[in-house]
């Protein structure tokens, strides 16, 4: 009997349908660890019925290994185009239930494109990973497949905003492309990032290691500093994803999106006064001074569970996203270390590159002592925030709340590295070093044998003429001295002010930033 041959359409329908077709039983048995499908996931993310998928018919042509025989429409990867709140973005999404997500050829030639063509229509570029790196079937081409990406990576920064989700586990080459991503998203207790597995660490160096103590979330949102945000599941990965990208521009010409409707002054605004212990030694909360002066109080904080001495994330001020960099007195002082300086220049040099205002707020006792820091670079590291700020051609707006104190306060966007407004609040100490520090060396001879009395009478005078902010003011380090519950109708002031801010730098290809 003669085979009805279908029409043109309903050969299309019947293709299409293929390549949606998803095995009941492997869906079940990743629905059980909460896993969802490639597809799904971007569904998920984007605007209802927004997703215009690319290359949905491309296959692999390798025949290594009985490669012939493993052919799944896609590759193994789901790439396209969407809508995110109304605002186009390019996505991929790999496909962990085809070779583990493992990247070929034709699989890269696929990501390359949907950034190519992010880059070419200025629009953030999403990344949904779940790989085991490369393709062994496939050889050389899937190395070189990883560097066609991680070259359109480093093309793309600075230009358009890459957003990074990791879910399930991603070795090897599929860890380097998020880590020059912009940002990464990792999900609880389901995402795992590492160069090497459990297994090969266990076979090489004898260490015995689980996958979570390895590269689970938790460690590279808390030790390593790898992923800024931690989500608890897949949904709100989706959630944390469309609220990152709420803050920022499509791209580097253009301005971050502005919400001005909804800018109201935090009901509680009245409570900064009192926020500032009189009593130096004693830590408060920095998130409770932020949370009082942007609107509708949001603060949404960009890697809050790494270096926690020193805060990062976004805000809103009078409706236009700014990035807010702050001491945190609760967390070893607020000094800075190591981790707190990579953080903040790693995030101080993302806002200028998009145009995004920063604002920093100021408790800083100097950088963090010890063997330790001092034999693992902090002075390299500590001069990356440094430079980050000095760098900075955006809006840079500075409160002192508390202690500013040496080194420290010349890198916390003071005036003499580009800060266009410092203000201070009267709770503010200005000078190289803390009060009893300074008598102690300035006194060093006069205070010989028991000179107790003596040394505090010393401390209070040096308090008295330097733990405040007004010779700062005389001398016009410090624009003006306000009062807490001031500060943001002044930061709203200057800001709009500084809004078309132009710096013109010397004509070079790039600074040499000590990495």
């Amino acid at each position: 009997m003669e085979k009805t041959k279908l029409d043109p359409n309903a050969q299309l329908i019947e293709r299409r349908n293929k390549s949606l077709a998803v095995d009941p039983a492997v869906k079940k048995k990743r629905e059980e660890k909460g896993f969802m499908m490639a597809r799904e996931r971007i569904e998920a993310l984007v605007d209802p019925g927004s997703f215009l998928e690319l290359d949905r018919y491309a296959l692999h042509n390798c025949t290594n290994f009985g490669m012939e025989k493993k052919k799944v429409v896609g590759d193994g990867v789901v790439t396209g185009q969407a809508t995110i709140d109304g605002r186009p973005v390019y996505l991929f999404a790999h496909d962990g239930t085809f070779l583990g997500g493992a990247l070929g050829e034709v699989f890269a030639k696929k990501v390359c494109k949907v950034m190519d063509l992010a880059k070419q229509a200025g629009c953030p570029v999403i990344g949904l990973n779940e790989s085991g790196g490369a393709r062994i079937q496939e050889g050389v081409a899937s190395l070189a497949g990883y560097a066609d990406i991680f070259y359109r990576n480093v093309n793309c920064s600075g230009v358009i905003p890459q957003i990074s989700v990791i879910y399930g586990p991603c070795a090897g080459g599929a860890v380097y492309s998020p880590a020059v991503t912009d940002f990464t998203i990792m999900v609880a207790d389901q995402s795992y990032m590492f160069i090497t597995g459990p297994e090969i660490v266990r076979t090489v160096t004898g260490e015995e290691v689980s996958f979570e103590d390895l590269g689970g979330a938790r460690v590279h949102n808390q030790k390593s500093g790898v992923a800024q945000l931690l989500a608890n599941d897949e949904e709100d990965s989706f959630w944390l994803t469309r609220k990152l990208l709420s803050y920022l521009p499509s791209n580097n010409l253009e301005p971050a999106p502005t919400s001005a409707d909804d800018a109201f002054e935090p009901a509680n605004a009245a409570e900064l006064d009192a926020l500032v212990p009189s009593d130096p030694s004693k830590p408060y909360d920095m998130h409770q001074v932020i949370q009082r002066i942007f609107d509708n109080g949001d603060f949404f904080e960009i890697a809050p569970m790494f270096a926690t001495n020193l805060l990062t994330g976004f805000c809103r001020l009078n409706g236009h996203s700014v990035g807010v960099v702050a001491n945190q007195p609760q967390s070893l002082a607020g000094t800075l270390d190591i981790d707190a300086s990579v953080k903040g220049a790693r995030f101080v040099r993302f806002c200028d590159a998009f145009n995004i205002p920063v604002i920093t707020f100021v408790d800083v006792p100097g950088y963090l002592p010890g063997t330790k820091q001092e034999h693992n670079g902090i002075i390299r590291h500590g001069a990356k925030l440094l430079y980050a700020y000095c760098e900075a051609t955006v809006p840079k707006l500075t409160v002192i709340t508390r202690k500013a104190y040496g080194g420290a306060f010349d890198v916390m966007g003071s005036k003499n590295v580009g800060g266009d407004f410092n203000f201070a609040w009267p709770t503010a100490e200005i000078a190289v070093m803390g009060a009893q520090g300074a008598v102690n060396l300035l006194y060093r001879k006069e205070l010989e044998g028991d000179q107790t009395d003596k040394a505090k009478k010393l401390v209070e005078e040096y308090k008295e003429q330097f733990a405040n902010p007004y010779v700062s003011a005389e001398l016009g380090y410090v624009d003006d001295v306000i009062l807490p519950t001031e500060t943001r109708k002044v930061l709203i002031a200057a800001l709009q002010v500084q809004q078309n801010k132009r710096v013109e730098r010397p004509a070079r290809k790039h600074g040499n930033i000590p990495l």
